[in-house]
């Protein structure tokens, strides 16, 4: 599988580019990216629901999604991260994922909305993270660009561990705070 546009960490080691957008559903504020591979549907939807696969850029999971949860473990981030139970809301292979979490501290629930659409060789996947508040965007928007040039890199072939979170935040927080305020929303 390859991208159809370069990661936005690509092999020189350039500063990241922040890609996520505030966008409305329903009255209600997301973030919102896009990645391109030229790749089949099937293949993009298998690299962000098998755990070996979601393994390479995020984390595993294992259990049941047929009941409707499963134990997510992050291991981007360390092996002192604890698991955290996430509810498949919708899934519609190969086309659209949506879930939610509880995060500890948290209070709200996260939800994701993953979308995927195939045209001529190119499947364009679509995550969007519901805003609760300003601080939250601020942090999981630099987040989410780190994890998806993440798994464009494993996808590519690329070093998954030369995409480094330093450079993502504080650095890109920034243009998610413009994108909040030039959205109505209180920084």
């Amino acid at each position: 599988m390859s991208p159809t546009q370069p990661p936005t960490q690509p092999p020189t080691q350039a500063p990241p580019t922040a890609t996520g957008r505030l966008t409305r559903r329903t009255g209600i504020p997301l973030l919102e990216f896009e990645r391109t591979f030229r790749a089949p549907i099937d293949d993009v939807w298998d690299a962000v629901t098998e755990p070996e696969r979601l393994e390479r850029w995020i984390g595993t999971w294992t259990g049941d999604p047929a009941t409707g949860r499963v134990t997510f473990r992050m291991t981007a981030e360390g092996d002192d991260v604890p698991d955290e139970t996430i509810w498949v809301d919708v899934c519609k292979r190969p086309t659209r994922l949506v879930m939610r979490s509880m995060p500890p501290g948290e209070d709200a629930p996260w939800r994701w909305e993953l979308t995927l659409a195939e045209s001529d060789g190119v499947t364009t996947l679509t995550f969007a993270q519901e805003v609760t508040g300003a601080e939250l965007a601020l942090s999981v928007g630099p987040g989410w660009d780190y994890y998806l040039d993440r798994l464009v890199a494993a996808e590519t072939g690329a070093d998954v561990s030369a995409v480094d979170f330093a450079d993502y935040e504080p650095a890109l927080s920034e243009h998610y705070r413009r994108e909040l305020r030039d959205g109505g929303l209180e920084v």
